[in-house]
């Protein structure tokens, strides 16, 4: 049974604490990847592309909202121009001069028919109208719009200005007709006990003229916007010219007093205009009660549209109303969806393709894996004769299993032969007298060590063929995932972090498999010698080492005096002064110094040459230097091996050198190669 017992121990030795299994783990890498990675990128780009998408519908809103802005404040600042244009004309002049009269009254009917004016008149600094077209049914008050004031202190002006219907009747009972609306109940809109909108809208111009008597006048015109479809038609043609908006989406323009639409190609019905309907409370509160401009989705009337509000002041200062421009929102969200839903499909449909496809493999590596740790389980529990029997794969894994099979004969076999000697020896000392009692105490005491010589060299073997095994498949491992990355190419630069715990796990399952190698089979890793100085070696060693340096405070500094060659393998050589800096750059996690040295030196009357790698760091106690150079001892609990001491000790003891430290805790290590010189 001490085949039983020496499984147990190698089992014990190699896994010191239950981990996750090998199905589970390769089921994570091979999945990860797709059903996390994956739709997490997917997830952020999404919302990313959303809020780009809101935006660039936000962006084009607004451009329509200043191209219709510019072409309503031009129309204001025409209306200012053609009154000017009317004053200096000759005609106007001469009509002026001859004072009141039927010819004053006919000529600025026959300008506000041209220039498409729904009033004009001249009125006196007293605010009594001089002359009128149409002709007054009433007194309108004229001397307190401040474009009126402003015209007969001398200066011409224009503004948007609020008449009521009152003044709008004064002027003209048609007027008021004209701007009458009968509110429509409207969802979402503030509360209101309004029934009928009566007040108008105008486009209101002045600009100072000199009566006949010599004193100052002025004339003024004015545009009613209520109910003017040709004025919010041309904003709308303007704005959404055709092929504009993709099919589907429509532009929409309107013009609101306070909250009302006054003037507006939305639709109620088929051929029915909105007029009388309301913004919403939210928009309203927004725009014109806190003055902002509104750049968002809106609902109007019937259906979402993206919108863009703005208020319009009046020559008082207040603000009267808005000015909105928008284009249905349906077709873009629909857009929006279906590109939504070609993503989602596109995702599933390579899941669907590639996860079958990744559990294939990593079943392919994880079954003959869990067949052997059966196995094993088996013969610890006495079935001598358990076997893993040959795999369906024939790769790298199914030759370990065979290999296992092979090394688990020659146990069973050796320990019979074991056994049999044990009773033979057994049986002869039973045979002899009390007198050879002593010689058989020392007889069993040889045979345990028989025993033990036989168990550590099928572990020597058992190390070696399995890290020969593991090597190649931790070489596909490797180039797949440099595939996955060159797939997922720019998207790579998001899981970055996950290929380089990737990339430094397999490299420390590369370094634990080549140092059990080393620790196995030394002789089978001498490589050849060569001459060289030290120093050129310190030189060779210290890019591979840059990138430990590069992250830490660390000053190095140089001693090169040795002037004799040393013969031993360079890249052991390296390995060795690779492990001693790497280690002192651990020791000093918050910076220091790293001398690295080199001197002639003779040995007990052999020459020979000394390199030096010391540092400045924590340094070690007394009872762990003892033990440095034990194999499997380590301080790093969280990455160490314990096998890189011990290696850099047999390669230098193999050159016939020595490998010695020394350290003082919190004053930092010295360790000191001697190599002897080469003859």
């Amino acid at each position: 049974m001490r085949v039983l017992e020496y499984l147990r121990a190698a089992r014990g030795a190699g896994a010191p604490r239950q981990g996750r299994s090998i199905r589970f783990r390769l089921l994570a890498i091979a999945l990860f990847p797709t059903l996390v990675i994956l739709p997490l990128f997917l997830g952020i780009t999404i919302i990313r592309w959303n809020d780009k998408f809101n935006s660039l519908l936000a962006t084009k809103v607004n451009s329509d909202l200043t191209i219709a802005h510019q072409y309503f404040s031009r129309l204001v600042d025409n209306t200012g121009e053609h009154l000017q244009a009317l004053r200096a004309s000759a005609r106007f002049r001469d009509a002026i001069d001859a004072g009141e009269g039927a010819d004053l009254s006919a000529l600025l009917e026959k300008n506000r028919v041209a220039l498409k004016l729904d009033f004009l008149m001249i009125v006196d600094a007293d605010g009594h109208v001089v002359a009128a077209a149409p002709p007054l049914s009433g007194v309108p008050a004229a001397t307190h719009w401040p474009v009126v004031r402003a015209a007969l202190s001398g200066a011409p002006a224009t503004a948007i200005d609020v008449f009521s219907g009152r003044q709008l009747s004064a002027i003209s009972p048609a007027l008021a007709r004209k701007a009458e609306l009968e509110l429509i109940p409207t969802p979402a809109a503030a509360p209101t006990t309004r029934t009928v909108e009566t007040p108008g809208m105008v486009v209101h111009a002045a600009c100072p003229v000199t009566l006949a008597s010599g004193g100052h006048g002025a004339l003024v015109g004015g545009i009613l916007l209520n109910r003017n479809l040709a004025f919010i038609d041309a904003i709308n043609d303007l704005v959404y010219r055709k092929a504009s908006l993709p099919e589907g989406s429509e532009g929409t323009a309107t013009l609101f007093l306070e909250d009302v639409r006054i003037s507006t190609n939305v639709r109620l019905f088929q051929d029915t205009r909105a007029l009388g309907t309301r913004v919403s409370g939210a928009v309203r509160s927004a725009v014109l009660d806190q003055g902002r401009t509104w750049l968002d989705s809106a609902f109007v009337v019937n259906d979402w549209y993206m919108s863009a509000y703005e208020p319009i002041v009046d020559s008082f200062g207040k603000r009267v109303g808005m000015l909105y421009v928008g284009f249905l929102l349906a077709p873009f969200t629909q857009a929006k969806y279906n590109t939504l839903i070609t993503i989602i499909v596109a995702f599933l449909a390579v899941a669907a393709i590639s996860v079958p496809v990744f559990l294939r493999w990593a079943r392919g590596i994880f079954e003959p894996l869990e067949r052997m740790t059966g196995t094993i389980a088996r013969v610890e529990s006495g079935d001598l004769g358990a076997r893993t029997g040959p795999t369906a794969t024939g790769d790298e894994i199914g030759r370990v299993a065979d290999h296992l099979d092979g090394l688990l004969d020659q146990l069973q076999q050796r320990d019979r032969e074991l056994r049999s000697w044990n009773e033979e020896l057994n049986r002869r000392v039973a045979e002899r007298t009390r007198e050879l009692e002593g010689a058989n105490r020392q007889l069993e005491a040889t045979t345990r060590q028989l025993i033990v010589a036989e168990k550590l060299a099928a572990i020597g073997e058992i190390t070696a063929g399995v890290a020969h095994e593991i090597n190649n498949p931790i070489a596909v491992m490797q180039g797949n995932l440099e595939v996955v990355r060159s797939i997922m190419g720019e998207r790579a630069a998001e899981a970055q972090t996950e290929f380089r715990l990737l990339d430094e796990q397999i490299h420390r399952i590369t370094q634990i498999v080549t140092r059990l190698l080393q620790f196995a089979k030394p002789e089978e890793y001498a490589g050849y010698v060569e001459l060289h100085t030290p120093g050129d070696v310190i030189s060779d060693c210290l890019p591979l080492v840059e990138h430990l340096l590069g992250k830490s405070h660390i000053e190095v500094r140089r001693d090169d005096r040795a002037t004799r060659f040393v013969s031993m393998n360079k890249t052991e050589l390296q390995q060795v002064l690779v492990n001693l800096i790497v280690n002192a750059i651990h020791a000093m996690p918050e910076g220091g110094a790293l001398t690295l040295a080199s001197r002639d030196e003779d040995v007990r009357g052999r020459s020979g040459v000394v390199i030096e790698v010391s540092d400045t760091g924590i340094g070690m106690s007394e009872d762990v230097l003892r033990k440095i150079f034990d194999p499997f001892f380590t301080t790093k609990r969280d990455s160490g091996t314990g096998l890189g001491l011990s290696i850099s000790q047999t390669l230098i003891s193999r050159q016939d050198g020595t490998l010695t430290a020394s350290s003082v805790p919190g004053r930092g290590t010295t360790f000191l190669v001697w190599l002897p010189e080469a003859s």
